[in-house]
């Protein structure tokens, strides 16, 4: 805290039983209210008779707090005697506490200020037991807003519908209507100074409002319409009183399933075209949430469900911000409401650049580091983003997002989440924070623990110290190490009841496994986001040849400092070059002993644990989780650089001496799996086809340690096999195993009515030389691939319909290129819909070279009988033909590269 003093004098008035606190607020001020009924729960619980009035007494021997918010006339009514100097309360939120002879008088710089000056004497009265005689103290927080989200969503899609779309009703979030657990909620976030709670959904609208020209669309039976009302009126309120911003997420473009079954349109679409339609009734639904809930913020998503930014601009300025104004027009008022942009799969200082001369109560907000958290020193192209948007004279909210890489255990890193809030003021310029749970985002509001009673753990209640540090340093990131040491001392001997050397240890075991995810994941993972649950492992055929599986481009320079990948180690430790910044070798030696001092420190710590032993139980277990999950991480990438050498050597017996680390890695493994097979309900709370990494989700399977273990057992006998096979090969090369041809289908074209192309060497798919194919992958030449113009895919995109009698699969090969001239393929990371037909993953790596154009990556699309249609964004892609959708079909790298390019390895795990 920013204190310029803090005085208890010796002889502070204790509580007696016989003694009066009278409490001045303006009952009229709800903030104000709440903080003065919080000074009564303690006063009243510590045997004082608290008396509320709304005028402070002439005179009075008893103690006197009064409570008000700066230039109001109730503050000026009630302090007029008194000699304030309140020159320097000036920011947002601010507050002075300041006693005269027997009164306290608490001045807020504004509404919050006042709640948070009467939460800080409850703080103080609380520790100490006393009201302090004297006391001297002013403060305000670094951060505008600080705040935390909730999903509307859920571990699975709902029958019928796509990702995100769940309507608000009692059989989908019974919790919502919950009325206790939202005030648990709102006062755990009250505690910790937080002011904005977010609520994230695809379309809520159709839950919220009726529209007259739409009655059709809203989503919900009128009895449940009923109770969302009521709620959504009490959360307001409720969260108004403790200084809470409630703010609306919503995605764009969702549609309501009734408005989209009444138009024959889908819910959600990539590549849909803005109609009068679709912008009508969004523009009407946003329009009447303004009207009825004026207290609401808005926090849009232009990206996922849309395609351009030319779009995304145009949707931005010409359907939400006008639907706003069109509200606030109907309620008379002028002062806009906030709207907050996010960043995501969208250009906001391009959007931005157009709307800020609309609409000036704008904010922005990017992830922090994407999905994971990974780093507290960020940089790279998303960093750019960051420092571009906080430039724009806006607030600029830091996104601490999803955290695919911390999910399921426990995690409370003081000194890394500090350093993190500290690095989001200077390295990016920004100054909010929106706060994702700890883990299980899509199971709120529990945790993914199992307990011998089968009761179901709060997350809240769980992951206290997420909360606690993040709110803390949102506050104030400049607070000293070694008093924050003690700080967080004192809170686990108040949690646990333990001496305060066993408080230490237990800080000790949060801030050593702290490091382990972040430090694996920003130089071993693919991605930092929900495609890849870190904590259930990788595959060995994923870090040696992490192409194969599209490493998302920006995430290694953007997520850490810099280092080395395993592949650019491999080739300078061959080439026997000089390394830089971080290596796979220090960093696998650095989490191993994270988890072993984690081990140590929690293992001290166990027999002074005098309450909460379950949950102390549970803490101890997830550092033994930590500790075999990086011993077991690090013995596989030793083995990976024994395989890389490999690639450089052709020596087996580089290979012979990775068996023993792989060896090593099951074992761990195997005590990951006994620790969790009765802890914990699942690794990932999303259960969806969007988890790849390390093996795909599909249909709520591969989520715990359990499910992993055999194809982890089976990646280690295929390993052993080829070598094997390698040794009783001539010259050590393997014979090339034979690959089959893909069987084809026949489907009937409707459009367009374009000529087809054999897909074999030869061929000239766009008719120029460089379009060439040099070498085809034997399982793509029996395919008839769809002649298309390259300009007209470059203006227009790709868009096909077709009718088959039977299940089939599109054959779709994309360039291997970053050109915005080529079509990207599809991407989790931006587009959570991008599976919905199994395109996400590269079927056939490096698959066919073409003579002067980049080599293409094959991804299908699966289609049931019937008339089906395919729109694809602009650019260049090669539709190459149908093929039988039930046959068994084998991913692979085919190994098409250039000439100065390494072969992947890959192989020898399968």
């Amino acid at each position: 805290m920013k204190y310029l003093s803090l005085l208890f004098l010796s002889f502070c008035v204790s509580f007696a039983a016989a003694q009066n606190l009278t409490i001045v607020r303006d009952a009229n001020a709800p903030r104000a209210q709440f903080g003065a009924e919080k000074l009564s729960e303690i006063a009243t619980a510590k045997g004082f008779k608290v008396v509320f009035v709304d005028k402070a007494p002439k005179k009075s021997k008893d103690k006197v707090i009064v409570l008000g918010e700066k230039g109001t006339d109730f503050w000026k009514q009630n302090t007029k005697n008194a000699k304030l100097d309140d020159s320097k309360l000036t920011k947002k939120e601010g507050f002075q506490i300041r006693t005269q002879k027997n009164i306290i008088f608490i001045e807020g710089f504004d509404a919050s200020g006042a709640l948070y000056g009467a939460l800080e004497l409850a703080d103080k009265i609380k520790e100490t037991g006393q009201i302090p005689a004297e006391i001297n103290v002013k403060d305000s927080p670094e951060m505008v807003l600080r705040g935390t989200c909730i999903g509307m969503q859920k571990t699975t899609y709902l029958e019928g519908r796509g990702v995100y779309e769940y309507p608000y009703t009692p059989k989908s979030f019974p919790w919502f209507y919950d009325k206790a657990l939202w005030v648990k909620y709102l006062d755990m976030m009250v505690e910790n100074r937080m002011n904005s709670l977010y609520l994230w959904n695809g379309h809520p609208f159709a839950s919220l409002v009726k529209l007259k020209d739409y009655p059709f669309a809203v989503e919900v039976s009128d009895e449940d319409f009923k109770k969302n009302e009521a709620i959504f009126k009490f959360l307001t309120e409720e969260a108004n009183k403790r200084g809470i911003w409630v703010i609306q997420m919503f995605y764009n473009i969702i549609l309501s399933k009734p408005f989209a079954d009444h138009y024959n349109l889908k819910t959600q679409e990539r590549e849909r075209v803005i109609t009068p339609v679709i912008a009508d009734y969004t523009r009407k639904s946003i329009t009447a949430f303004i009207e009825k809930y004026p207290n609401v913020g808005l926090l849009v998503c232009l990206g996922e469900a849309m395609n351009t930014v030319e779009d995304d601009v145009n949707w931005f300025t010409q359907t939400i911000i006008p639907a706003v104004q069109d509200g606030m027009k109907a309620l008379g008022k002028t002062q806009e409401p906030p709207i907050i942009l996010r960043s995501h799969d969208t250009d906001a200082p391009a959007v931005m650049a157009k709307a800020l001369p609309l609409y000036k109560n704008l904010y922005t907000m990017s992830k922090y580091t994407g999905e994971s958290l990974t780093t507290y020193t960020p940089g790279g192209p998303w960093g750019e983003t960051h420092k571009q948007l906080s430039s724009l004279g806006s607030i600029h909210i830091e996104n601490v997002h999803i955290l695919a890489n911390l999910e399921p255990f426990r995690y409370g890193s003081p000194d890394f989440i500090q350093k993190t809030v500290k690095a989001m003021h200077s390295a990016h310029g920004a100054n909010a924070l929106h706060l994702y749970p700890q883990a299980s985002y899509w199971d709120w509001p529990y945790s993914a623990d199992k307990t011998k009673t089968g009761e179901r753990l709060l997350e809240m209640d769980r992951d206290w110290i997420w909360y606690k540090a993040w709110a803390r340093y949102a506050w104030d990131s400049q607070r000293d190490r070694n008093q924050e040491i003690n700080y967080w001392d004192k809170q686990f001997v108040a949690r646990f009841g333990v001496d305060a050397e066993a408080g230490k240890n237990i800080l000790e075991a949060y801030e050593q496994i702290g490091e382990i995810a972040p430090k694996t994941l920003r130089k071993f993972g693919i991605t930092e986001g929900n495609r890849q649950t870190l904590l259930l492992g990788m595959f060995e055929s994923q870090l040696v040849n992490p192409a194969k599986w599209r490493v998302y481009p920006g995430f290694h320079e953007s997520c850490g400092p810099p280092g080395e990948l395993l592949q650019e180690y491999a080739k300078k430790e061959w080439n026997h070059e000089a390394h830089s910044g971080e290596i796979p070798p220090q960093l696998i030696s650095e989490i191993v002993q994270h988890g072993k001092i984690a081990v140590a420190s929690i293992e001290k710590a166990a027999p002074m644990v005098t309450k909460d032993k379950e949950e102390f139980n549970r803490l101890k277990n997830d550092v033994y989780c930590y500790d075999a999950f990086a011993n077991c991480f690090s013995e596989k990438v030793k083995a990976a650089m024994l395989v890389l050498r490999y690639s450089y050597s052709n020596d087996i017996a580089d290979l012979d001496k990775a068996v023993p680390h792989l060896d090593k890695a099951l074992i761990y493994y195997e005590e990951l799996v006994k620790l969790t097979k009765d802890t914990y309900w699942y690794a990932n709370s999303m259960q969806t086809a969007q988890r790849r990494i390390p093996i795909g989700g599909d249909d709520g399977n591969n989520k715990t340690w359990a499910e992993l273990l055999p194809h982890y057992e089976r990646e280690l006998a295929n390993f052993k096999r080829n070598i094997s096979l390698l040794k009783e090969a001539k010259n050590g090369k393997m014979k090339t195993k034979d690959v089959a041809t893909w069987k084809t289908a026949q489907v009937t074209m409707l459009s367009p009515k374009a000529a087809s192309y054999a897909v074999k060497e030869g061929t000239k798919v766009y008719g120029t030389d460089i379009s060439e194919l040099v070498k085809v992958a034997p399982e793509l030449k029996n395919l008839k691939g769809i002649s298309l113009m390259e300009e007209q895919q470059n203006t227009e995109g790709t868009t096909l319909k077709f009718k088959n009698d039977k299940d089939v699969k599109l054959v779709v090969g994309y360039f291997n290129s970053d050109q915005k001239r080529f079509l990207f393929p599809p991407s989790l990371e931006t587009n959570a819909a991008g599976n919905e037909r199994g395109e996400a993953e590269v079927i056939l790596a490096n698959a066919i070279n073409l003579k002067d154009l980049p080599r293409i990556n094959i991804h299908t699309y699966r289609f049931k009988a019937g008339e089906n249609q395919l729109t694809l964004g602009k650019g260049r892609v090669l539709i190459l033909g149908f093929i039988d959708a039930n046959q068994k079909i084998e991913p692979r790298d085919v190994g098409y590269i250039g000439k100065d390019e390494k072969e992947a390895v890959d192989w020898l795990f399968y």
